[in-house]
């Protein structure tokens, strides 16, 4: 292999989308994305109380930015419907120039959270709540869709259902083009050719005809307005990074790959800043786009996510009146397609739910619930983890077993288990104060030390058999356990 063959190599492998086969794919992507995006951030607009330039404009800025600075490749972000839940009272109740306000601050406080490592708090994130919220994104997905599918002219239904076949059925024709994307173009040229009135991308709001410009948020730089928007960039920084996290670590399993969650949530917060500087709504991950990004339409690189951005303009600006006349029973179908390939269908299986735990069941149906309710995915997962660390408490609590052995004058109680707050509630009532032998010997070889709970529940059974004259010795002890039972022990503030 020649030097020029050999740096041509290493320069495909460090920017993959330069093979003509994998540039194709992210071409198509990114040009489907950017057709899905525009009614979803014009509906978003409406929600949050403001023009639909607005939501166009979060979408291009978001997309574009983190493709560059982001930490997971193919993940689509824009503006998004939780974002807009978070951001409508401000801008409904104090103007625009607060909700661009709290844009610019919400994304500065997602920069400190990244670099103080926030992301590493995704370990904690049981499988169940992840299951819930992937099959609760589903849900909404598809709940989503059933307002375009009601009270509306007759012809969108076989245009709905011809959408959906061709979305199945095309990919056994050939999977060089994207099959949404030619659902998308025949049902446009049909609606069209054919005169059928119904509804389309146009009739959710006007399309801009110019790119944003920047600038700074008309709101008075005093400590007054710090205070009135801080609460909410607080909300808006944590629901966003919660979103973008927990999508990027589907698209990681989706893809086989890594991904730098750091980089991520770092790069969320700077892609908000300029999308506020800009005049946006700001945004965060969004799970529908991304699915047909990398899902549906292939897409594995920066490329794809860079190019939904500039389509998404380039289609407003340029393409406006055509893309205005895209029926919306076109993208709906493609939308409940997605919805159907999200949800996993395998958690619900009776098969495996005979198998699962009644704790994780439980767990996953909080998380789904709480989400599907709210329509707030760091809700739904704060209580499905929390939901799950009971169910883990109670479970670990019944773990630990007391033994006892008489051995001369003295007897031995073993200990094992996981001792901590849950599993120490009754520990004391495991032993037997009325025959108090000379000595007592608390033997802890097969038990671990977690918390000042276990610590005091074990001076609370020394000081009850010392009140009866009883020697007490604590040992086998490991290293971690010894260290805060000698650190803690002798508070008897929480003994019983």
């Amino acid at each position: 292999m020649t030097s020029s063959q050999s740096s041509a190599a290493g320069l495909r492998r460090r920017l993959p989308w330069l093979s003509p086969k994998v540039l194709r794919t992210e071409v198509l992507a990114g040009l489907v994305v950017a057709l899905a995006l525009i009614p979803e951030a014009i509906s978003f607009s409406v929600i949050a109380g403001v023009e639909p330039s607005v939501g166009l404009f979060a979408s291009f800025t978001m997309a574009v930015v983190i493709s560059v600075v982001g930490g997971r490749p193919a993940m689509i972000s824009a503006a998004t419907g939780a974002i807009a839940l978070v951001v409508a009272p401000l801008a409904r109740e104090h103007g625009f120039g607060y909700l661009v306000a709290t844009v610019i601050l919400g994304g500065l406080v997602q920069v400190v959270l990244g670099a103080l490592g926030v992301a590493r708090l995704m370990r904690f994130v049981p499988r169940s709540v992840m299951v819930g919220f992937v099959n609760a994104l589903a849900i909404l997905i598809f709940l989503a869709q059933v307002p375009e599918l009601l009270d509306v002219p007759w012809p969108v239904y076989p245009l709905f259902a011809g959408g959906l076949l061709l979305v199945v059925l095309f990919p056994r024709v050939t999977r060089a083009v994207p099959a949404p994307l030619v659902s998308i173009v025949v049902l446009t040229a049909l609606t069209v050719g054919a005169g059928i009135a119904v509804p389309t991308v146009g009739d959710k709001g006007a399309l801009p005809t110019s790119l944003p410009v920047p600038g700074l948020p008309d709101v008075p730089f005093t400590l007054g307005t710090l205070a009135l928007i801080a609460p909410y960039a607080l909300a808006f920084a944590l629901v966003g990074l919660m979103e973008s996290l927990m999508t990027a670590k589907l698209v990681d399993d989706i893809t086989d790959t890594g991904s730098d969650k750091t980089r991520e949530s770092i790069g969320q917060g700077v892609a908000n800043v300029v999308t506020g500087l800009f005049g946006g709504m700001g945004g965060c991950a969004m799970i529908g786009q991304t699915m047909i990004n990398v899902r549906t339409s292939g897409a594995r690189t920066r490329l794809s996510t860079f190019l939904a951005g500039v389509f998404l303009m380039v289609l407003c600006v340029v393409f406006g009146p055509l893309v205005s006349d895209i029926p919306m029973a076109a993208l709906v179908a493609v939308m409940v397609l997605v919805a159907v390939g999200t949800f996993d269908w395998h958690s619900v299986a009776p098969a495996t739910l005979k198998k699962m735990p009644p704790g994780e069941i439980g767990v996953m149906v909080v998380t789904v619930a709480v989400v599907v309710v709210t329509h707030n995915l760091a809700i739904g997962v704060v209580l499905g983890t929390l939901t799950a660390v009971v169910v883990f408490a109670r479970r670990v609590a019944h773990l630990v077993e007391v033994t006892a052995e008489v051995d001369g004058g003295q007897v031995v109680y073993r200990v094992t288990g996981e001792l901590f707050f849950a599993s120490t509630n009754d520990l004391v009532h495991r032993f037997d104060y009325a025959a108090a032998p000379d000595r007592v010997v608390v033997d802890l070889t097969g038990a671990h030390i977690w918390d000042a709970s276990s610590v005091a529940a074990l001076d609370a059974i020394t000081a009850k058999y010392e009140r009866r004259g009883t020697a007490v010795e604590i040992v086998g002890l490991n290293a971690p356990s010894a260290a805060i039972h000698r650190r803690l022990s002798g508070d008897r503030a929480g003994s019983h």
